[in-house]
């Protein structure tokens, strides 16, 4: 398989596919070292991880570098990603023995009830590739600690990143049959799904998260999707125009706007909308544009050529039914994946622009009466992965985002994710949870203990 940078097109290298019987043999060889893993005491796992953990942040820089070589991620972005990784992984630390530890929940008269714990057994982690060391170690880390094997496929176009986790891990001392990479692409992981695994958790698109629970459900796997979003915000009459468009700018352009949690919709109320797209437009004309190994970079090339079609159709689509572009709204002619940061005004909810995922540096905005408006616009949507409202009132921010329909709200701050906090989806935006206590959860199964004497 050959690696491509989208910031030039080109190949770069070259890696070995792993062969349907090659995937049957790394889930056997999981299975069978599993026991021996989930036996060892908590302490011993968790200490081997943290050897991983500070193994990666003593190689922060290799590995930002090949993040940008492969993705495209501006090398500034990519460290952060890797700064910030440590403290998620601390979380995961310092919580889950607490998280999945047994409970009595009666004893009287001879008899006692008691829940345990245990672990899933092998769980396949099928990875995305716009935020590989969060998203990857978000299951991979408590699925681990929990006393889980790991079969993990990274995205083929994060295949250097898997394989470099991969590495630091059994540097750090886990055994290499239980935690097994898978390399390739669809094909690999729709493999993967026909072997004899326990759980599959799985993070991308909802067309390819539905295939998965379909094919899960004829074995009855668990099953974990962190899917899409078509993230709103809106901007009340009261909101501070200036902090909200700079940091909602922010929220739908930084990554190239590639993530699940960027903010892919903006509702505004009529009061102040012609200041609010003035100001926004003027923030997004600053981001810079160019190679993403430049550390001025804001801006770099999309990761999947494939998209760059879609962006534009998104665009001839809103301008066709009344949307005005404001600035960009085509492909930049240079060799790669790049496509022009896009603002659109005067959007509506019958755009695709506004309905479907955009996963790109684009963004609708669109004007509304009040609240009310604001809630349904809000709402319609098939998606329900993050809201957010910008408003001075506390009061009037939690009363919206109790009504609106996503598994996170934010009030005057966007795209934000944080490891104490459950992550997960309703609607299109997937099934299951990651991070938090319930996030570790995830990976362990409960046992009920009926016990006289």
């Amino acid at each position: 398989m050959e690696i491509y940078n989208p910031a030039t097109g080109q190949a770069f290298q070259q890696v070995a596919e792993d062969s349907v019987a090659s995937i049957v043999q790394k889930v056997e060889k999981a299975r069978a070292a599993q026991p021996a893993w989930a036996g060892r005491p908590q302490r011993e796992r968790a200490e081997i991880l943290q050897r991983f953990r500070d193994l990666a942040l003593a190689r922060k820089e290799e590995l930002a570098q090949t993040l940008t070589r492969e993705m495209g991620k501006p090398i500034t972005q990519a460290r952060n990603e890797l700064s910030a990784l440590p403290s998620r992984l601390d979380f995961f630390l310092q919580n889950t023995e607490r998280a999945v530890a047994g409970e009595t929940v009666l004893t009287e008269a001879g008899l006692t009830e008691r829940i345990s714990f245990e672990p899933l057994g092998v769980v396949a982690n099928i990875s995305a590739w716009n935020y590989p060391w969060f998203v990857g170690s978000n299951v991979f880390f408590p699925a681990l600690l929990t006393g889980n094997a790991l079969i993990y496929k990274p995205s083929e176009l994060a295949t250097l990143t898997g394989l470099a986790i991969d590495r630091l891990l059994h540097e750090a001392g886990v055994p290499a049959d239980v935690f097994a990479t898978v390399v390739g692409a669809g094909q690999a992981g729709a493999a993967l799904l026909d072997t004899p695994i326990d759980a599959v958790c799985f993070t991308g698109s909802y067309a390819t998260g539905r295939r998965i629970a379909e094919a899960a459900s004829k074995r009855l796997l668990k099953v974990q999707l962190e899917l899409g979003g078509k993230d709103p915000v809106y901007v009340a009459d009261d909101a501070d125009v200036e902090s909200a468009a700079v940091g909602l700018a922010d929220g739908a352009f930084y990554n190239t706007g590639q993530s699940c949690c960027s903010v892919e919709r903006i509702y505004v109320h009529e009061r102040i909308y012609a200041g609010f797209v003035e100001r926004f437009v003027l923030e997004v004309s600053r981001f810079k544009i160019g190679d993403p190994q430049d550390d001025a970079t804001y801006i770099g090339p999309l990761t999947r050529s494939e998209q760059l079609g879609v962006l534009e159709r998104q665009v001839q689509d809103a301008v066709a039914k009344g949307g005005v572009l404001r600035v960009g709204g085509k492909r930049i002619d240079r060799p790669g994946n790049w496509f022009a940061p896009t603002v659109i005004e005067h959007a509506h909810n019958r755009m695709e622009l506004m309905r479907e995922e955009s996963f790109g540096p684009i963004i609708g905005i669109a004007a509304v009466s009040g609240d009310e408006q604001a809630l349904l616009e809000m709402n319609d949507t098939d998606y329900g992965l993050t809201a957010g409202v910008y408003t001075k009132e506390r009061a009037r921010a939690e009363t919206l985002l109790a009504r609106v329909h996503a598994g996170s709200a934010y009030w005057n701050c966007c795209d934000r994710v944080s490891a104490r906090l459950p992550w997960s989806g309703r609607g299109h935006s997937g099934l299951g949870t990651t991070l938090s206590t319930l996030g570790i959860r995830t990976f362990v199964q409960p046992k009920a203990w009926h016990l006289r004497g």
